[in-house]
């Protein structure tokens, strides 16, 4: 059974610092590329960041580039986003995406876990 379990969300002050992570079981995590996307209540759902399988590349959207860093462990499963100098307009669910390739849509997705950043 595969399962993407997202943690790590919460409440946090402009600017403030937030690590999420996506624990990764029933397939090959090694063999997939992943993403994190995030869809704010009214908004269509925005890709973040994506990582190859090895973690030889990385690619991010403009919004969060500079302050978002994508990086994975496969030997844990788990894939993490280190999210720094965060906006009230990174406020949204976030969601981790396994993808077979690197251009392929997502096979398998997590159930998201909300980031809100507000004083």
């Amino acid at each position: 059974q595969v399962q993407l379990v997202e943690s790590g969300g919460g409440l946090v002050q402009p600017g403030g610092s937030l690590r999420l992570s996506c624990a990764a079981s029933g397939f090959t995590f090694s063999t997939y590329a992943m993403s994190w996307y995030r869809q704010a209540p009214g908004k269509e759902r925005e890709l973040v960041a994506t990582i190859t399988s090895a973690g030889t590349s990385l690619n991010y959207a403009d919004s969060v580039k500079g302050r978002f860093t994508i990086s994975r462990d496969n030997a844990k499963n788990t894939v993490y986003l280190q999210m720094n100098s965060l906006k009230p307009e990174d406020t949204a669910a976030y969601y981790c995406a396994a993808r077979s390739s690197w251009r392929s849509e997502p096979a398998y997705w997590g159930q998201g876990t909300q980031v809100t950043v507000s004083s």
